[in-house]
């Protein structure tokens, strides 16, 4: 094996110990040196890629959030039309973080470790552009009116976060996580324009 693949191959098994340790303990909870033991390597090369615990845990946040916005396109293709898309990916977004690892992870521990503005910057990068997105293309098919979509896409953005961060502090996730997506499937059906009378 090539140095290059060597130092990959330590990287990747840094970055999966970390994400089940920060995953199942939670960021407070987590060493170097647990993580170091779980890779199977000396803590001096997780300090080596990673300088710190919470680059280590920024690059795992990322990774989470990356592994989240392709299992919840993948939900979505079962949509009926584009604006259904929406209804049914945020169906997906509650259900995966509203417990468990990935939960912990970006609901519980992102904010607090990375910081409100860090945390946004990364979700944004994967979910604010699906949702402008697909606002646009619900406007070019004339399923909703016509109007700016930044700002729409922000507030329905923020009520989803808002949203999946009480389904992972619930004490019944699953059930609020239900309950959540139900909510958000009334609220942008109320954006949906009537079809057209005969």
């Amino acid at each position: 094996m090539r140095q290059a693949e060597r130092l990959e191959a330590t990287r990747s098994a840094i970055v999966g110990a970390a994400t089940d340790q920060f995953g199942r303990l939670g960021y407070g909870e987590t060493t170097m040196d647990a993580i170091a033991a779980a890779a199977g390597v000396a803590k001096g090369a997780v300090y080596h890629h990673f300088p710190t615990k919470e680059r280590l845990f920024e690059v795992v946040f990322e990774a989470t959030t990356a592994a989240l916005a392709r299992q919840v396109g993948a939900a979505s293709a079962a949509a009926v039309d584009v604006w259904d898309t929406m209804s049914i990916g945020t169906e997906a977004y509650f259900d995966v973080c509203s417990g468990g690892a990935r939960a912990q992870i970006i609901l519980m521990d992102g904010p607090a470790v990375l910081g409100w503005a860090r945390w946004r910057e990364i979700d944004s990068a994967y979910f604010g552009k699906t949702f402008s997105a697909v606002l646009t293309a619900a406007m070019k098919q004339e399923l909703i009116a016509p109007q700016p979509v930044e700002p729409l896409a922000r507030l329905l953005l923020g009520a989803v976060t808002e949203a999946a961060a009480a389904c992972a502090a619930s004490a019944t996730p699953a059930e609020a996580g239900r309950a959540h997506a139900a909510a958000f499937r009334s609220l942008i059906e109320g954006l949906r324009r009537p079809p057209p009378v005969d």
